[in-house]
């Protein structure tokens, strides 16, 4: 079994590229309060999927940091992850699997419970995607809790894969999501403290 990296501390990947600091990408995360509860504020990432400099350079970002690594498998979480894990799986040359929520996958599923900042949902992989040995990044826009990651990382061990990483274009500190992560490599592009 291989040793796992240890977390790095959030931090620009890149910081001599300023589309990809921490000031230029919460510049273009909307913050939305109490929605989808009272209380949770959502960091809307659309805007930055809007801005083709700043999108372009989140997902460099993110193959920069992975790009030494051998990566099979890039994994997107439902939803907004797949926009990122896909042209990150292109760019690494590896394969996209798409983590869904219940009822969304039409074959065999892997299934894991995970607890949200604001209740709990379950996520779903097809058996087939991660095969015993493949190498896999795991990319998401946000880490909060950590509870939606920390589930992904269970689906793919129990498949047999090793997770080489994770990304996240925002991370949202004092929820604690890093602590659950503890052992793998962490990237996030943007912290809010």
């Amino acid at each position: 079994m291989s040793e796992q990296p240890t977390p790095s501390a959030p931090a620009p990947p890149n910081p001599g590229n300023p589309a990809t600091d921490d000031a230029s990408i919460k510049r273009l995360v909307r913050d939305i309060p109490d929605w989808p509860q009272p209380g949770v504020t959502f960091r809307d990432i659309t805007p930055l999927l809007n801005d083709p400099a700043v999108f372009r350079a989140t997902v460099d970002a993110v193959v920069r940091r992975f790009a030494d690594r051998p990566v099979e498998r890039v994994l997107g979480v439902e939803a907004r992850g797949f926009i990122f894990a896909a042209p990150v799986a292109y760019a690494l040359g590896a394969g996209f699997v798409p983590v869904r929520k219940p009822g969304k996958l039409p074959w065999q599923i892997e299934q894991e419970e995970y607890a949200l900042e604001y209740g709990t949902d379950l996520l779903e992989i097809h058996t087939d995607a991660i095969h015993t040995g493949e190498e896999v990044v795991i990319v998401d826009d946000v880490l909060a809790t950590g509870g939606t990651a920390a589930a992904t990382v269970r689906l793919v061990e129990r498949l047999g894969g090793r997770v080489r990483g994770l990304a996240f274009v925002v991370e949202i500190a004092p929820l604690g999501g890093r602590d659950r992560l503890a052992g793998h490599d962490v990237l996030t592009l943007a912290t809010y403290t």
